[in-house]
């Protein structure tokens, strides 16, 4: 969502983000018979909260909300009073954009200008404003968490020995230090611990679909069903 009177539109085509949540998964079959799996991000409602510029705020970034709830609290909800959002939002984002953003100002209402539309705060962001299909998009997400797990399921240790007599220790991770100098365990030993709940981000994932409350991308994306998601060209 960067714009740039200098860099032209291959630039507004490659600066395209909005959120959306992870809906489904499926899958469908090439001309040449190819199969495919695919996932819906469904983007239905979300809209632009704010703006900030680097004159006023340091850096650049925009705000967007996606979602309803019942209860948000009281600075919350006058941000989005003050953006004009009557219906509590869900989900807030704050994505910090690294070059310089064209901000107009209509009716009192603060926005930016991109491939000839303009967008306010307060307004709904569609999916086709930003993307098409053939585009190669980057998704990232909080993945599922796993809770305390071993070091076979969290680092693919493929465990002790079968056989021999051995009934206790197929899943142990084995011995973790030394005798000699430095004589301690590194920092970084691949250990059981929490597993999941982490950012992770996707790449190359292809538009299959463009539809007015989500897009369609090729392969599968991070986190479970109903988990904020944020796309992004690459």
């Amino acid at each position: 969502m960067v714009v740039s009177p200098n860099l032209g539109l291959f630039f507004l085509v490659m600066s395209g983000v909005i959120i959306g949540t992870k809906s489904s998964q499926s899958q469908l079959f090439t001309e040449s018979g190819v199969r495919v799996p695919t996932t819906f991000i469904a983007t239905q409602g979300c809209q632009m909260v704010g703006l900030l510029w680097q004159e006023k705020n340091g850096y650049n970034a925009i705000k967007l909300g996606l979602g309803h709830t019942k209860n948000i609290k009281k600075p919350v909800q006058g941000e989005l009073n003050k953006a004009g959002i009557k219906t509590p939002l869900r989900f807030l984002k704050e994505i910090r954009l690294k070059d310089s953003i064209k901000i107009i100002e209509e009716n009192k209402k603060k926005g930016i200008e991109l491939a000839g539309a303009k967008l306010f705060i307060g307004d709904f962001v569609t999916p086709a404003v930003f993307f098409k299909k053939g585009d190669l998009v980057k998704v990232s997400g909080i993945s599922k968490g796993k809770g305390f797990q071993g070091v076979v399921k969290r680092h693919h240790f493929k465990g002790g020995p079968r056989t021999h007599g051995q009934s206790h220790s197929e899943r142990a991770p084995g011995s973790i230090g030394m005798t000699t100098t430095p004589g301690r365990v590194f920092r970084g030993k691949r250990m059981a611990g929490r597993m999941g709940n982490d950012r992770v981000t996707v790449k190359n994932l292809k538009v299959v679909d463009v539809k007015d409350d989500g897009l369609v991308v090729s392969g599968l994306v991070p986190g479970a069903r109903g988990g904020l998601l944020e796309i992004s060209n690459i």
